[in-house]
């Protein structure tokens, strides 16, 4: 029998260097990707870096953008919660459970049937926007507003005409509401178009349209169900960017040029303010103080020359450099004194 078969030759042996460089190698390729660059390169950059994206379900809301949709949606729904308890006499509890933006034909798969949906426009924007209840909760708040407790209500059928008739009154106080709170960035004019209670048969806009999803859990007596509204993207397009433009006017630095003048005022033309110009002041012991007569000299400095403070009404507010205009003294302004 052949030992030599079996039998590794000192080269093909790895040292434990070696080894430990192999493992880290492959360790290293397992927490990168291979990236290929705008300028036709390759490089290994950490996975933690590289976000996937899925074109079929593009977002087109940045993170600034969709945090300052959550935090106005967020103040909408408590005013909301506190709007709907007074109409109700009753206590009404909202609470934002989710806000994200999916395909139309995504959302309209994703409700329930039979459901009740109302269609609705935010004039002057562009599209029709929807708010989805849930039956069971469509009928407790119409139980409440025909006098009921709000309790153990049977949602297994349809509503009546006179039921509709009452469920637009809170929708109408839903929609007022949230078109009442984009006061300061566009004036709003909800208008109920109508309603609809299986969302297949809708068609308010393309089926790979982007919506904007405002998912709420509301809860009124021992009813506790969802509540959606949706809005196309390029309903809230216009809103979007001019929170943005705020935004920027908000964050933007203060004026703070010295150049910088506010609006004159005509019926200060004639008042008369005293100017002076005056040296820097002179530091001299009380007893030469005392010791001055007529006729005695006093040493200033030439840089004295270039630092004469002209002052209006004895507040010092300008620099100036001492000369001579024609046959009068003159002080040319080369600064103004910070106040």
């Amino acid at each position: 029998m052949d030992d030599s078969l079996g039998a590794a030759t000192p080269e093909q042996v790895l040292s434990q260097f070696e080894v430990e460089n192999l493992l880290a190698q492959i360790a290293e390729e397992e927490n990168s990707i291979l990236v290929h660059t705008i300028d036709n390169r390759k490089e290994r950059r950490p996975k933690d870096s590289v976000q996937p994206y899925d074109f079929r379900h593009p977002a087109f809301l940045s993170a600034s953008e969709l945090r300052r949709l959550r935090l106005r949606h967020e103040d909408f729904i408590r005013a909301l919660a506190a709007r709907l308890s007074l109409y109700l006499r009753m206590e009404f509890t909202v609470q934002m459970s989710q806000l994200q933006t999916i395909l139309y034909r995504k959302f309209v798969e994703s409700l329930p049937n039979p459901t009740h949906i109302s269609l609705f426009k935010a004039d002057p924007l562009p599209g029709v926007c929807l708010l989805e209840v849930h039956p069971r909760l469509a009928l407790t708040i119409i139980d409440r507003l025909l006098g009921g407790p709000a309790h153990s209500v049977n949602a297994e059928h349809d509503l009546s005409e006179i039921e509709l008739a009452l469920m637009e009154q809170v929708v109408n106080v839903v929609l007022s509401e949230w078109c009442g709170h984009w006061h300061g960035v566009r004036e709003l004019r909800p208008s109920l178009l109508g309603h609809e209670t299986n969302g297949r048969f809708l068609q308010t806009s393309t089926h790979d349209a982007v919506m904007l999803i405002l998912c709420m859990e509301a809860r009124l007596g021992d009813c506790m169900e969802r509540m959606q509204i949706a809005f196309p993207y390029y309903t809230l397009e216009p809103l979007i960017l001019t929170l943005a433009q705020q935004n920027e006017a908000s964050m933007g630095p203060a004026p703070t040029s010295t150049n910088s003048r506010g609006k004159w005022i005509p019926q200060f033309d004639d008042i008369q303010v005293p100017v002076t110009a005056a040296w820097p002041d002179l530091e001299l012991a009380a007893r030469d103080v005392a010791a001055l007569k007529v006729g005695d000299l006093l040493e200033i400095s030439p840089s004295f020359v270039d630092q004469v403070n002209l002052r209006l009404a004895d507040v010092s507010r300008f620099r100036g450099r001492l000369g001579t205009n024609g046959n009068k003294w003159a002080v040319q302004i080369t600064d103004v004194l910070k106040k």
